[in-house]
């Protein structure tokens, strides 16, 4: 059965990558959750998913640049709570029922990888006992290929977008995100144009298609049989897959 994951929790319900949408994305019962963690000069790792505070919160400047007392001073846009660490995040998860977690490590704005993010990551996970539940996910094949050296006990899940196929194009770059992880997380524009080229690369079993929020989108890519889809609107599509399995049966 295709497993159903939370964008960013559940973006196109409640804020993004904050508590309150983590708790009620739990509450949804879907598979699995996905958000997004960088790491500040002052060494902490905060769960949001902009290297920049404008859009998301009632701030500006540099997610970078943030020390522990200004995150927690700043207020998320809609909502009375702040911006998430990712052992918040992570504590919430370890205590509640067992969820999937997709954890994406970002890069700063200039798009260049925190160092050292991949085993801080890492070390926060097996802190809370969630190794065997989680996937540390990037675009990034260099980022990966660091979590496979530092955290070969967990999972990895590679993220595929026409952008960054574009310098190997797109089955070459499944080819090398297949040999490095376990799941390969395809944009649905690229998977729709190329499926047949990439499940014969990868078993559609191993395949995310990201980010569907349609009926249309959803029921054709649970019709094929893919491992996983994300979506910003988890509700809706937990409904239209349980509607696929009635039908089934």
């Amino acid at each position: 059965m295709t497993k159903i994951v939370g964008h960013r929790g559940a973006r196109n319900l409640w804020p993004e990558n904050s508590m309150e949408g983590f708790r009620r994305t739990l509450e949804l019962g879907v598979d699995a959750i996905e958000f997004d963690v960088h790491l500040t000069d002052a060494g902490e790792l905060v769960v949001i998913h902009d290297a920049t505070l404008d859009r998301t919160t009632e701030a500006t400047g540099s997610v970078r640049a943030l020390s522990p007392k200004d995150r927690s001073a700043i207020r998320l846009k809609g909502s009375p709570e702040g911006i998430p660490t990712l052992d918040e995040v992570l504590a919430l998860f370890a205590s509640s029922h067992p969820v999937d977690l997709h954890v994406e490590l970002k890069a700063d704005a200039h798009s260049v990888p925190y160092p050292g993010l991949e085993a801080l990551a890492a070390e926060a996970i097996r802190r809370h006992g969630l190794t065997g539940r989680s996937l540390l996910t990037s675009f990034n094949f260099d980022v990966l290929a660091e979590c496979r050296r530092v955290a070969p006990d967990i999972g990895r899940l590679c993220s595929i977008n026409a952008r960054s196929a574009e310098a190997l194009g797109v089955q070459a770059t499944v080819r090398r995100a297949a040999a490095l992880v376990e799941i390969v997380a395809v944009e649905k524009t690229v998977l729709a144009t190329a499926f047949e080229e990439i499940n014969a690369i990868i078993p559609r079993t191993r395949l995310c298609a990201w980010v569907l929020n349609d009926r249309e989108g959803l029921e054709t890519w649970l019709a094929h049989g893919v491992g996983w889809i994300t979506s910003d609107d988890p509700a809706a599509s937990l409904s239209v897959r349980a509607e696929a399995l009635d039908a089934i049966h």
